[in-house]
């Protein structure tokens, strides 16, 4: 098996069976939405892998924080929780949301900018390029499902 560290640097460093010891290693979800703890591959520098991890939940807790702490530095998509107000219910639209980082605002340029994930989960992208998740939209109140029908 595999050791993972940090160096002094913040650099997560991979220490294979063999010996070998490669620095900057980071780890790529195969499926970030769809099965984010499923399938991640540790690649160098180069992007070549180095490693795959069939699923996070079977590595030790300490290599398991350290993999999850660099991806949750790299990955960034909030989860809406609430549909505050729309400015238009035709696109562009300015939309207002509460997330589970805090009330935001965003640019909806297009309806194709919301993609169906499956299992009521929706992709929103912003004209601002970040991506935000709604995780069940059958989940959310009332008038933030009614929102979302207008464009879907």
């Amino acid at each position: 098996m595999f050791r993972i560290e940090r160096n002094a640097f913040g650099r997560l460093v991979l220490t294979q069976p063999d010996g070998s010891v490669h620095e900057g290693v980071v780890p790529v979800r195969a499926f970030p939405l769809a099965a984010p703890a499923e399938g991640v591959s540790l690649v160098n520098t180069e992007g070549r892998e180095l490693a795959w991890l069939p699923r996070l939940d079977e590595l030790p807790a300490p290599d398991r924080a350290l993999i999850e702490e660099e991806l949750a530095d790299r990955e960034f998509v909030p989860t809406v929780l609430r549909i505050e107000a729309v400015s238009s219910f035709s696109t562009p639209s300015t939309w207002e949301v509460v997330t589970d980082r805090g009330p935001t605002r965003f640019v909806l340029k297009g309806e194709e900018d919301i993609r169906r994930l499956g299992g009521g989960a929706l992709l929103i992208a912003s004209a601002e390029g970040i991506n935000f998740r709604i995780a069940d939209r059958w989940a959310l109140d009332r008038k933030s499902r009614g929102v979302l029908e207008r464009f879907l």
